[in-house]
């Protein structure tokens, strides 16, 4: 039976979930953080990336994350000029100002484990190259190990 009455949103949730699930094994069991820090990863990488580029790996992305993604999403402002490691992991930081306290870096690194995970594997290696190396290398350390 259907809990939301509409497979495909079922789906999406069941999928979310399976994402969080493997953030909060990482993070620890709250999945409302893991939501929030799923989000603010996700969202910084979106704005590092050109709009097309962003707009593919949107397509991947389960419905429900999609709509985290694209929230507030300026794509005539993209791609950000941030070219270092430390402005990058400063703009993620920032949006989890609000939340318990975490590393950054630690942030990225697991979402984009889940991401390398659950991506198609040529749509994620466009990713990792439009990014700076220095944040392309952190990005991808844990799903390389």
């Amino acid at each position: 039976m259907s809990a939301t009455g509409l497979e495909v949103f079922d789906k999406s949730i069941q999928t979310t979930n399976i994402w969080l699930d493997e953030i909060m094994s990482e993070i620890g069991p709250d999945r409302q953080f893991a939501w929030h820090l799923l989000g603010a990863v996700l969202r910084t990488m979106r704005d590092r990336l050109p709009p097309d580029l962003a707009a593919h790996l949107g397509a991947q992305l389960p419905l429900v994350v999609r709509g985290a993604y694209y929230d507030q999403y300026e794509p005539s402002a993209s791609p950000e000029k941030t070219r270092s490691l430390d402005a990058f992991l400063g703009k993620i930081a920032d949006e989890l100002k609000f939340s318990r306290p975490i590393n950054s870096q630690v942030a990225l690194q697991v979402v984009c484990s889940v991401l390398a995970k659950h991506v198609d594997n040529g749509q994620i290696a466009k990713v990792w190259e439009a990014l700076p190396e220095d944040i392309r290398q952190v990005a991808t350390a844990k799903s390389q190990s």
